[in-house]
């Protein structure tokens, strides 16, 4: 891979590459995200998100697009932004933030095709019991 990560994410794209994102180094919460060829067996690195995040959730969209949302930044730091991934042209574009700052959170892209995003940790470490969708 190139980079050690745990906490990080991993998709499926349509073109049958597999995107890794974010995570942590050891202590360190990491932005960028390497690509790996199923075909060659070969890691190479794309774009980075704007937001360092570690424990988010990843969602391939219909449209061929990744969902990143939530996570955190670094300890206790919860995020509520999300990030678009594009596979065409391997970079990365804000979106609509969650209305609920979530890390250890799930999110299952439905049949309609959007994403519901329920439960997790929040600020102050509460647990949450909410759920919204992209």
């Amino acid at each position: 891979m190139g980079t050690r990560r745990s906490s990080h994410t991993v998709s499926t794209l349509a073109n049958g590459y597999v995107l890794v994102a974010g995570g942590r180094n050891d202590s360190i919460s990491l932005n960028s995200a390497q690509l790996y060829n199923p075909s060659t067996g070969k890691w190479t690195i794309t774009g980075s998100m704007s937001v360092i995040r570690h424990i988010h959730t990843a969602s391939t969209l219909a449209n061929g697009l990744v969902l990143v949302a939530g996570g955190q930044s670094g300890i206790g730091s919860y995020l509520n932004s999300a990030e678009l991934y594009n596979p065409s042209t391997g970079t990365w574009t804000a979106t609509r933030s969650m209305s609920i700052a979530r890390a250890w959170h799930i999110a299952s892209t439905l049949a309609n095709g959007k994403v519901l995003v329920s439960g997790g940790v929040g600020t102050g470490s509460v647990n949450l019991d909410s759920a919204e969708l992209y």
